[in-house]
């Protein structure tokens, strides 16, 4: 597992703070590897997934860090989502 998704699956437990049981939601940070996000809190993993979310590791990082909010990342074309639309507007809720 590389360094970035070690941190960014630390970084997603301490915001959700115990799992996120609305479904099963996956994070493809390009170049990094992929992170499982379901009731268990998040993982490393690349297992099917109600929603995809896909995005650079700096446009992630951002997201991690609050100085770029999940909508605005979709809206501008730095998040991609395949799936449940409605499964990622809750996660990125989850996320501010």
């Amino acid at each position: 597992m590389s360094d970035a998704i070690e941190t960014a699956v630390a970084a997603l437990n301490e915001k959700m703070s115990g799992g996120f049981d609305a479904g099963i939601a996956k994070f493809v940070i390009e170049g990094e590897g992929s992170i499982m996000v379901d009731g268990n809190g998040a993982r490393a993993g690349d297992e099917e997934a109600d929603v995809t979310m896909t995005a650079e590791a700096d446009t992630f990082q951002s997201m991690m860090e609050g100085d770029l909010n999940p909508t605005a990342a979709f809206m501008s074309g730095k998040l991609s989502v395949d799936g449940d639309m409605g499964l990622a507007m809750q996660l990125g809720a989850v996320l501010g």
